[in-house]
């Protein structure tokens, strides 16, 4: 159990503020992901079947980065006690078992509505792999709840 939880206040926020995760794709990873969301699609679990496909080998489920970017938005930027509201995605590039992911969070835009109550930030979010090509870009809207 965590005691003390750190979370900063939305006027510490900068545009340009920018958080980063790194993970490593395991075979345990992607069986686990597909339990957890009932996606047993034969191209992410069944190497056989995904032999046979135009990539030859296993696709780790394209969602699998939008939960590294959950992670980066929950954690780190703008990190615990955050709201996601929503999230644009784009998979642009394949991710394979093995491969070597990081999760960038930027915040490109700070702004407020009911007279100031609601508390935002749109964020620039990508997912790299290890050859520094990006698998997967898009943009979330964040609630800073303090």
């Amino acid at each position: 159990m965590i005691d003390h939880i750190t979370q900063k206040k939305y006027d510490e926020f900068n545009v340009g503020d920018t958080a980063c995760i790194t993970k490593t794709v395991t075979e345990t990873d992607v069986i686990l992901f597909a339990g957890i969301t009932g996606d047993f699609n034969p191209l992410h679990v069944n190497e056989e079947f995904a032999k046979k496909t135009k990539f030859g080998k296993r696709v780790v489920h394209g969602c699998f980065s939008s939960g590294l970017i959950s992670a980066v938005l929950g954690m780190k930027l703008p990190g615990p006690g955050a709201l996601y509201g929503g999230q644009t995605v784009k998979f642009v590039k394949p991710v394979f078992i093995g491969d070597t992911l990081t999760a960038k969070g930027t915040i490109v835009e700070k702004y407020t509505k009911k007279n100031g109550e609601l508390k935002f930030l749109r964020i620039q979010t990508d997912v790299f792999n290890q050859a520094d090509e990006k698998v997967t870009e898009g943009e979330a809207t964040v609630i800073v709840m303090n």
